[in-house]
């Protein structure tokens, strides 16, 4: 387990902390779809083949996918807030420079630093753990989490607009805007973490992944234009195991891995995992197919001749229906556990990819479909975090939630793969102009139902999730201080005990502070009714724990943690003399 430790003690979080959250993994999440709506017009815009235009969407899912795991992991090291401001400011300099060209390497660039900025959804879901009290955490990190899917289907409709009304890269002057006000509205809301990873950041270890990561993505997203039996993309394959394979020997061996592979390998976390990458799947199949559909003319006897706003409008109740699903699935998660929640939301993703083999033949057929895989795909996303919090101890959340966003990006690759090879090899060639027919439609929903069906199947394989009955009803979460005694005891590291009186009777609300060696607070908790209370340590070494209550004196004991897993009993008299444990 990971040591850590805190510059300072932890900030209450305002309520308008969730929102800004949300609204930075929203504005990140834009990157991914901003420029479907122009998607078929940029070889003409670059001046270029359109095997090379393609990199313009490729090269952001590199990156993003690159980015996630390594900013989560110096996140958990030097500040998750701070590193959150990092990856909007080079999404910021990435939207400039798109803006400003009209030429292919030098968009390319820009639109990988763009990609870049997808690191900022774990910081964000690592920043809630870190501050929210256990009844909001839920509903927090499910509306964080859906931010993926919701800042893709609502720039759908908005980059429509604007490509259709204006000069195309007024979309980046637009990023940019929205990415300057996530970054003031961050600086001025959100408090930084006090939790901290101890060691050193793993440089090997991230350009081993990098490598990795590259090899086997771009095979993925350039496999239908180069061949699935070429030697370029079996030799990528290839390669991107061999590194991957020694890249995961690597990180077993050394002491501060960026990832923890025996922390991934716990059945509730590699499920997650390998959930997400079906969850992935099935969210973007109905970005790239229902578009298509709307916008092709009713000429071809299926399209529906739909402008790009229109088509835009009509996509984007998936968006809006993940984002309205968060507290729903609070409630959900709250009764059943997130096992549950995810089972659900998969069954809904189903349900809507069935029904829509069938609803294709009007603009409000696809809307109906639109906000089915909304519900499903945002009930399924809120509770892939919630999984992986509740699977890692605190110092690891940054660096676990963006291997989990990693495994989504996966996802998303694979479908823009796949679903581009279907929709090319079922196209009519009318014309010297490929259309998409309905079939390649219709068999692009098949692909991604058997996604959520292989997903359904992994997520039986998840540990069962604990009831609230069933939780330790002697910690309730029913004030901020209760919730941070529960997540305190959670941690299983650190010093545990009972506040008592001179009468030896338990002493309620007892304010108890945790001191490191150097005189600083590196913990602070409340007693509970019983007297009770619990505080991690951020790392071993001596401690001075400080009791004081309203009517009895102040006291102090010294004790010293070995850093084992588990907590060092120590009771706090009030008052007394200082003892040594």
């Amino acid at each position: 387990m990971t040591d850590t430790t805190t510059d300072q003690p932890t900030r209450k979080a305002g309520g308008a902390v969730v929102p800004v959250l949300a609204f930075a993994g929203i504005v990140v999440a834009v990157m991914q779809t901003l420029l479907v709506p122009v998607i078929k017009d940029l070889p003409q815009l670059l001046d270029t083949a359109p095997s090379n235009a393609t990199w313009v969407l490729t090269s952001t899912l590199l990156s993003g996918a690159v980015a996630t795991p390594i900013m989560g992991r110096l996140g958990d090291l030097y500040g998750k807030r701070r590193m959150l401001v990092l990856s909007l400011a080079v999404m910021v300099i990435g939207a400039l420079v798109s803006a400003f060209t009209s030429e292919l390497i030098t968009m390319i660039v820009g639109r990988t630093l763009q990609g870049f900025a997808m690191g900022a959804i774990p910081l964000g879901i690592g920043l809630m753990r870190d501050m929210l009290p256990r009844e909001r955490l839920g509903s927090a990190m499910a509306l964080m989490s859906s931010s993926i899917g919701v800042g893709g289907g609502l720039a759908l409709p908005a980059a429509a607009l604007v490509a259709q009304h204006t000069n195309w890269h007024a979309l980046f002057y637009g990023a940019a805007g929205l990415g300057v006000l996530a970054i003031g509205l961050t600086l001025l809301v959100v408090p930084e973490s006090p939790m901290r990873a101890e060691g050193s950041f793993d440089l090997a270890g991230a350009l081993g992944l990098s490598t990795g990561l590259v090899l086997l993505l771009l095979p993925i997203t350039k496999g239908s234009d180069w061949g699935w039996s070429s030697g370029t993309t079996l030799g990528l394959f290839a390669a991107a195991v061999v590194v991957l394979v020694l890249w995961g020997l690597y990180e077993l061996r050394v002491q501060a891995p960026l990832v923890d592979l025996r922390t991934t390998a716990r059945p509730a976390v590699l499920f997650t995992n390998l959930a997400s990458i079906m969850v992935g799947v099935a969210f973007y199949v109905v970005s790239l197919v229902l578009p298509q559909l709307l916008q092709l003319p009713t000429a071809t006897g299926y399209g529906l001749g739909q402008s790009m706003v229109v088509a835009g409008l009509c996509v984007a109740p998936l968006g809006l229906t993940m984002m309205f699903t968060a507290p729903v699935y609070a409630r959900l998660s709250a009764r059943y556990g997130p096992k549950v929640t995810l089972i659900t939301g998969l069954l809904i993703i189903a349900i809507g990819y069935g029904g829509g083999l069938g609803l294709m033949d009007a603009a409000w057929q696809t809307i109906v479909t639109s906000v089915i895989l909304g519900a499903g795909i945002g009930l399924a996303y809120s509770s892939l975090p919630a999984l992986i919090v509740g699977a890692v101890p605190a110092s690891e959340t940054g660096a676990a939630n963006g291997l989990n966003t990693l495994m989504r990006s996966i996802g998303t690759s694979v479908s823009s793969a796949v679903v581009g090879m279907v929709l090319a090899n079922t196209a009519d060639n009318v014309g010297g102009v490929a259309i998409p027919t309905m079939h390649g439609f219709r068999v692009s929903f098949l692909i991604a139902t058997a996604a959520v069906a292989v997903g359904l199947l992994l997520a039986l394989f998840l540990p069962k999730s604990p009831r609230p009955a069933q939780r330790h009803t002697q910690l309730r979460a029913s004030s901020e201080e209760d919730a941070s005694l529960e997540r305190a005891e959670e941690a299983l590291r650190g010093f545990r005990g009972r506040v008592l009186g001179a009468d030896g009777a338990p002493v309620a609300r007892a304010k108890v502070t945790l001191i490191d060696r150097r005189g600083r607070q590196a913990g602070a908790t409340v007693s509970d009714e019983e007297g009770r209370y619990a505080l991690a340590v951020p790392a071993r070494g001596p401690y001075v724990l400080a009791a004081k209550a309203s009517g009895h004196g102040p006291h102090a004991s010294s004790a010293t943690h070995s850093g084992e897993e588990r907590a060092v009993d120590l009771d706090l008299s009030l008052p007394g003399e200082t003892v040594n444990a």
